[in-house]
């Protein structure tokens, strides 16, 4: 096993095991959440790398808006703020 980049977690240097960048960043970026965030994260990357996720299927109408959204997101399309507030003041968030 070779052994791949150094992360700083708390403190400290860990070495891992080869990681893609993706998931480099990912782990840095969960290293920025509070306590309770992080442990919901980790809830979950274990449920779904044990198998223990839930899984459910998607008709072509639900996958192809979500397609559509990401690639929106990838554009830097996104709803302004105001609106979101709106939104959240509507429904009492």
């Amino acid at each position: 096993m070779s052994w791949g980049p150094s992360l700083f977690l708390r403190g400290r240097n860990c070495y891992v095991p080869d990681m893609t960048k993706l998931l480099e960043q990912a782990i840095a970026k969960a290293c920025e959440l509070s306590e309770e965030e992080q442990d919901a994260l980790a809830i979950t990357m274990l449920a779904l790398t044990e198998g223990d996720a839930p899984t459910f299927s998607l008709d072509d109408e639900t996958r192809a808006a979500i397609l559509e959204g990401l690639e929106q997101a990838r554009r830097g399309e996104f709803v302004p703020d105001e609106e979101i507030e709106a939104l959240w003041k509507r429904h009492g968030l």
